[in-house]
């Protein structure tokens, strides 16, 4: 997550200086120095000719800069970080950028971090210059290393700190529930009123179940995330709740939960992502600090800008500020902001927004000081214009209503004189394939016959399977692994021909210790109604009971697990899920509770990975609980581990490869379309693409209808994102629910967009007639509508569809 950054280290090339310094006079005279110096000017400015001539346009834009403020929209595939790479390298050159002066680089992830790194370390090798000009962190790692430098202003010290990330399942998340519930009970009994309410004392039980496992977990998770990026308080929530008309005060209730959390939070002395970015931005009020790292800070590059929440950049501005300036106006900013607002899909999980890097290309543009990167070499044509009409197409189709998914920024062929190698490579085939199959396995059959025909004439080649969601790779796998078993038409020879990479399986792997807290607190108590819904969702998720309303069964768990001569009999279905459990309870008595993580990966059929990571996280718990295994501190210390995010769960095939594992020559990748951002494929397939899936909707869950057709968690959302965009008007209870179904279809347009834009050869999409309703239970297929998109691309390029393999 964070890198060292510490201005006064210096590389080991950094105590060399620089070639204009060295006139020695031992063993030669200066003028043989100067003779040396003019040299390597010389050579330094022919490089730096060299590699500005290897840019496209757009990339020369971005080399270009000179200071002040810099926006640069950039299309898929357009280069923007070798373009940033150079930009990077001939500022450190041109302003003589060193260690006590240096260019900030910060970016979205880890991963793309290190890849910026290394890209901009190369080319100031190529220019033999030193490597202290600058340096690369994540948003969250430089907030974290001004924070630890200066831990009395911030009150920050990781020492006696631990990270977590409130989602709706861990221990803080439902101790402010819990509380809440506690300190506001007749608040509570309006939300179980709900509608349609008649006393039944059951009914009263099942919406106590879903409010306090469910509604009001997804609630505090969501708001806390969106108000605490955007630099709200709890009480700002609850001033924001009394302007609107609303009987159940979501707002209210979501101050409260964040009250709650921040409470938490310091007693236990437990931090998440967005504390670093206020503990920096406390030590940066000091003005004696705030000068002192503005003077250290030349100018501040930042990468995936429109991932960035109002935080972030709150923070970025002052960095990119000189310490001279009282003026926080944007042209007295070094700050070059970098991104595609098209390629903005991270709002369904975290508070990102690509408003606020529109907003900062808008105000960039009335300086004239936008750069426009679109010409992009990644695909071939065919694919580039299926991408272009897609874009086009939404935003006129005003399929998101009042949203508009997109920029209208169109990608753009190279010049057939572009310098850079293998840009636009020739389309396989036709380049782009529009099917529709019967159902779902035919799809997968189709799928496999296409890459067998491409294997035969690139048996190099990369692919990747598309997927919106886990489920679906992991029924891609399992067709794969055992076609016998779902009697379908795949060559037996097909795993042998190419390697099958399923990157869904990590997903699926780094939720094993919650999956195993769950059971184990059934397990330690199973007469609890909430724990008991928990391990029945784990076993319901693994497929190995039906998937029912488990809210139902778990009102009376001593009736459910031991059902008397009395009681009703019991649905088979109910009787299978019974079953299980006291299988489970079974073990809890005849073994030690060291044994019980062992017992139950093998109880959930884990397959070979998930056991490795079981194994690990077994191992880990007996280190920390080494000469006291009793229930209780294994709990302990499991609630730990799912609370601090910090396990990372084993993947095999990862360990014993040094390249990316997504992209190997001769591999099919099963990803998601999310995981997917930022790489590329010679051939790309978007199967599933029904209108229920992708846009689909915000769909409220048959449980928590009660409280009528809405979700609370998404309404404080939208209602938060207007106060934060500084809109008077704060949207009533439905009209931010219209507002939360219009941003998650302009996201999932998107998505889709930044999916087509991954394949550099060949794309090949598909709806097929029939397809689940929930891929939980993918044997049941309905037949649906095709996604829109899909519809709009099958007339717009008629001769790419095909009705038949």
């Amino acid at each position: 997550m964070t890198d060292d950054f510490d201005l006064d280290q210096v590389s080991s090339l950094d105590s060399l200086s620089t070639p204009e310094t060295e006139l020695t006079v031992s063993d030669g005279t200066i003028t043989n120095s100067l003779e040396n110096i003019e040299k390597v000017r010389a050579f330094r400015a022919e490089k730096i000719k060299e590699i500005y001539q290897s840019l496209r346009p757009g990339q020369q834009q971005m080399a270009d800069w000179n200071g002040g403020p810099l926006a640069i929209s950039a299309v898929p595939g357009a280069g923007k970080s070798t373009g940033m790479a150079v930009a990077a390298a001939l500022a450190i050159a041109h302003y003589q950028l060193h260690a006590h002066r240096q260019l900030v680089i910060v970016t979205f992830t880890r991963s793309a971090a290190a890849n910026i790194r290394a890209k901009i370390t190369e080319k100031l090798k190529d220019l033999k210059l030193p490597l202290g000009g600058f340096v690369v962190h994540t948003l969250h790692g430089l907030a974290l290393n001004i924070a630890q430098k200066h831990p009395e202003l911030s009150g920050l010290n990781l020492e006696n700190v631990t990270l977590i990330l409130p989602t709706p399942s861990n221990r803080i998340t439902r101790t402010c529930v819990e509380q809440w519930i506690t300190a506001n009970p007749r608040h509570y009994q309006r939300l179980i009123e709900g509608v349609q309410f008649d006393g039944e004392e059951t009914e009263r039980l099942r919406r106590q179940s879903v409010l306090r496992t469910e509604v009001l977990p997804n609630l505090a998770w969501k708001v806390i995330q969106e108000a605490k990026s955007s630099g709200l308080q709890p009480q700002d929530l609850k001033e924001i709740s009394e302007r609107i008309p609303d009987d159940y005060e979501i707002l209210k209730i979501a101050g409260g939960l964040y009250e709650n959390y921040q409470t938490l939070l310091r007693s236990q002395n437990l931090i998440d992502y967005d504390e670093m970015i206020l503990a920096a931005l406390r030590v940066l009020e000091n003005q004696a600090i705030r000068q002192f790292w503005q003077n250290r800070v030349f100018a501040v590059f930042e990468d995936e800008a429109q991932d960035s929440t109002p935080l972030q950049s709150k923070l970025l501005r002052i960095l990119a500020r000189s310490s001279e300036s009282i003026s926080d106006d944007l042209e007295t900013l070094n700050l070059v902001r970098v991104g595609d607002p098209n390629q903005a899909i991270n709002s369904t999980f975290t508070p990102a927004d690509p408003i606020y890097f529109r907003n900062f290309c808008n105000e960039c543009e009335q300086l004239k000081k936008l750069a426009t990167m679109d010409q992009a070499g990644r695909s071939s044509c065919i694919i580039i214009d299926a991408a272009n009409y897609m874009l086009s197409w939404v935003n006129r189709s005003k399929l998101a209503g009042n949203e508009q998914p997109f920029r209208e920024q169109m990608i753009r062929l190279v010049g057939w004189n572009d310098p850079q190698p293998n840009a636009n490579p020739p389309a396989y085939d036709r380049g782009l394939e529009l099917c529709e199959p019967a159902d779902i396995y035919q799809t997968v059959e189709w799928i496999v016959q296409r890459i067998v025909t491409i294997l035969n004439h690139d048996p190099k080649g990369k692919f990747a399977i598309l997927i919106r969601e886990n489920k679906q790779g992991e029924f891609i796998s399992n067709l794969l692994n055992n076609p016998k078993s779902y009697n379908i038409n795949i060559p037996e020879d097909f795993k042998t021909k190419i390697r099958i990479y399923d990157a869904s399986q990590q997903a699926r792997n780094s939720k094993i210790p919650e999956e195993m807290l769950a059971l184990l607190q059934f397990l330690d108590r199973p007469h609890s109604p909430d724990y008991l819904k928990l391990a029945l969702k784990v076993l319901g998720d693994r497929n190995l009971i039906p998937n029912l309303d488990y809210n139902k069964i778990a009102i009376h768990p001593e009736e459910f697990l031991y059902p008397g001569p009395l009681d009703p009999p019991q649905p088979p279905e109910i009787r299978q899920c019974r079953y299980f459990c006291c299988q489970l309870l079974q073990a809890r008595l005849e073994l030690p509770p060291y044994q019980l993580i062992s017992f139950l990966a093998l109880s959930l059929r884990y397959e070979r990975t998930e056991l490795a990571t079981a194994d690990k996280l077994a191992e880990r718990i007996g280190q920390k609980t080494f000469g006291s295994h009793s229930m209780g501190t294994i709990l302990e210390v499991l609630n730990d581990i799912v609370s601090s995010e910090r396990f990372e769960p084993v993947d095999i095939d990862e360990e014993t490869s040094k390249e990316s594992p997504y992209t190997r020559d001769g591999q099919l990748t099963l990803i998601t379309m999310h995981k997917a951002k930022g790489l590329d494929w010679d051939y790309v397939f978007l199967p599933f693409l029904q209108e229920s899936t992708i846009p689909g909707n915000l769909r409220v869950l048959p449980q928590t209808k009660f409280l009528g057709e809405l979700t609370l968690s998404e309404v404080a959302r939208a209602q938060i994102r207007a106060a934060s965009h500084g809109q008077e008007l704060i949207p009533d209870v439905m009209t931010a629910w219209e507002q939360a179904k219009d941003l998650k279809i302009a996201e999932e347009y998107r998505l889709l967009y930044v999916a087509m834009t991954r394949a550099k050869r060949f794309l090949w999409m598909s709806a097929s007639r029939f397809s689940p309703y929930t891929w939980h239970k993918p044997e049941n297929q309905q037949e649906q509508k095709p996604c829109p998109v899909f519809i709009a691309l099958k007339q717009q390029f008629p001769q790419h569809f095909l009705e038949k393999y």
